[in-house]
């Protein structure tokens, strides 16, 4: 049986090729927008009547000593609508900081008990009448951090948290608008995304990343995604916040510090340390690839204000930071809750960045190839053969050196979509070939039959880019470039680069290329692959590519040596580096993924965390 199935595949690629080749002549290309549907099927959904939803709604309220600005907060809660709902209350009350080593005054304790006992009969006295209202005073200073961290854990996944610290004042409106955003981000299955954790009501004013961009609404976005958190009104989902605390005791308890270079809030915890929490959860969201819902309201206005009192995060009070939203400043578009789809999403940089760019059919690959290039340049990255660990320290380089003219291809995998989720485009090769007729070799479990899909695919989306009048490099994950300079500097007098060690391809003319091949490209390239299946072990996608070239007189054709600019890592351990004009490293597909750690590690060039997260958030300006 195995060696009949052998003897069919050329019959099978040549005909999958042919009717790949029609799709590619006769279907039409549309915009690729992102569907209402989610591109990982193993997304879980909540099991609740999403028109009405049963959820339990906490709202907890961070106290120290500013009895004042308590007392305002309070009122404002007390003030909100809460339709018929039942909402608890809970104030967390830290205490004052006791003397060690050389004991207070007896007239600052005394003044420090004082001022803790009215704090206390206030809240004791605060009538809550919408549900249970709760009081936890430490017999202990916390700090801030401990406030937030050990304020609540949600005893389900119908639970959530909506936390203050005392000097905030809300909208009456604020409980209202966070129902209907639960309702519709939460419950609602095609706008419910496991990787968002909550929302902020507070003004959006701040871009922690060093040189962001600035933040720049237009006066019609209403609801935006943004990663950073909300410290000033914030709404938590149960699921991300439990995995958040794991995250943080397992960091915490092993001495792991929460340093995210290219931030400023890593500035604050050197200089701070302990004292806030901000950079803790911030880490975990890079890590993650989470994502905050925010508003976005007119003249400075917010459903949630600071009052920015006089404590922890400053020195003296300076004032509201917006303006409270009431009934009478709003207008009609403030309760539309548009689809997640029309929602723009931004990261740390304050970049717009575009997720679930999951390319499954040929309607879809020629919008994304247009979005991506730059300069008329599309980088094609294969995947297929390269560990997870590898992929992440390729694409946090893609990062640092601002290269975004890419497009991933692999098989589908729940660590594809991940890639997708956070805003890299990836093509899915199986369903992309399914969705083009090709379905027989997809469903065959043949080593060589995988190699001929790794092919296929490679081929197809370098053909849309030549159709589409972009010069394109094939490459696969086995290198790490330091530089964009050699995707961009091309010799014009060669038409075709082909890498002499490595997969490496390049067709720098479209026209050109047209020229050689006509219209039947794909076509003549599954006549090559056929011919050399009587040895398919030493096939790859280059070495048709090269095969291929060599039929055609007058081609323009380089050989490229990538010693020349690359720097080539293998088993042996020497002295190396990356200087003398070298911008890339590269090595074989069958070196040990450990190995190539270790060598890229030594040569200065391994930028991701043991969690495989990018070790900084480089900004550059849009």
């Amino acid at each position: 049986m195995a060696g009949r199935k052998r003897h069919l595949l050329p019959l099978l690629l040549l005909v999958s090729l042919s009717v790949l080749f029609f799709f590619t002549c006769y279907h039409s290309s549309v915009p690729f927008s992102s569907p209402d549907r989610n591109p990982n099927p193993n997304f879980i959904l909540h099991p609740q009547n999403p028109d009405n939803p049963n959820f339990t709604f906490n709202v907890k309220v961070l106290a120290y000593n500013r009895l004042d600005s308590l007392s305002r907060c309070l009122r404002s809660l007390a003030a909100a609508d809460y339709l018929s709902d039942r909402v608890h209350l809970h104030v967390h009350i830290d205490h004052f900081a006791l003397g060690d080593a050389a004991a207070p005054p007896p007239d600052d304790v005394d003044r420090k008990l004082h001022e803790s006992r009215r704090i206390l009969e206030f809240v004791d006295r605060f009538e809550w009448k919408v549900g249970d209202k709760v009081v936890h005073y430490r017999t202990a200073n916390v700090g801030l951090q401990a406030q937030w961290l050990e304020a609540w854990w949600p005893s389900s996944d119908h639970e959530f948290a909506f936390v203050v610290e005392d000097d905030l004042e809300v909208s009456p409106l604020y409980y209202k608008f966070l129902r209907s955003l639960i309702v519709n981000y939460y419950y609602n299955a095609s706008n419910f995304r496991p990787y968002i954790y909550g929302a902020s009501l507070q003004r959006p004013r701040f871009v922690p990343g060093k040189h962001g961009n600035k933040l720049n609404l237009d006066d019609g976005t209403r609801f935006f995604l943004y990663q950073l958190v909300g410290t000033w009104g914030q709404l938590l989902f149960p699921k991300p916040w439990k995995e958040f605390r794991l995250w943080y005791d397992k960091h915490k308890s092993k001495g792991i510090k929460p340093i995210l270079d290219g931030m400023v809030t890593t500035g604050w915890y050197k200089r701070i340390g302990e004292k806030i929490w901000t950079p803790w959860f911030i880490k975990f969201i890079h890590t993650r690839g989470y994502f905050n819902i925010y508003t976005n309201f007119l003249h400075e206005r917010a459903l949630s204000v600071s009052h920015r009192d006089a404590g922890v995060n400053y020195g003296k009070t300076a004032g509201p930071d917006s303006h409270i939203l009431d009934e009478s400043s709003f207008d009609y578009k403030f309760w539309d809750m548009q689809p997640l789809s029309d929602l723009k999403w931004y990261d740390f940089c304050f970049r717009e960045i575009f997720p679930e760019r999951v390319v499954v059919s040929l309607d879809e690959l020629g919008s994304v190839l247009n979005s991506v290039q730059k300069h008329n340049t599309v980088i094609i990255v294969s995947l297929f053969g390269a560990k997870e660990m590898v992929i992440r320290n390729l694409l946090c380089h893609f990062e640092s050196i601002n290269l975004l003219n890419y497009v991933l291809i692999g098989s589908e995998s729940e660590f594809l979509f991940d890639l997708a989720r956070r805003g890299h485009p990836v093509v899915a090769t199986n369903r992309f070939l399914e969705s083009v007729g090709a379905y027989k070799l997809v469903s065959m479990q043949d080593p060589y039959v995988q190699m001929i899909n790794e092919i296929l695919i490679k081929v197809y989306v370098l053909q849309k880019c030549l159709e589409s009048r972009y010069s394109s490099w094939v490459v696969d994950a086995n290198m790490l470039p330091v530089s964009s300079d050699p995707f961009v500097e091309s010799d014009p007098l060669y038409d075709f680069y082909i890498g002499k060690s490595s997969e490496l391809f390049f067709a720098g003319r479209p026209s050109s290329a047209r020229k050689v091949w006509g219209n039947d490209f794909i076509s003549k390239f599954a006549a090559t692959v056929n011919s050399l299946l009587v040895k398919p072990q030493s096939m790859s996608f280059g070495y048709v590519m090269a095969k291929l070239l060599e039929q055609k007189r007058g081609v323009r054709v380089k050989n490229l040596d990538e010693t020349s600019f690359g720097l080539r890592i293998d088993n042996s351990n020497v002295n190396q580096s990356l200087g003398d004009g070298k911008q890339m490293a590269f090595w074989s597909n069958d070196m040990a993924s450990d190995l190539v750690q270790k060598r890229l590690q030594e040569l200065g060039v391994w930028i991701v965390n043991d969690d495989f997260s990018c070790k900084a958030v480089i900004c550059h300006q849009s």
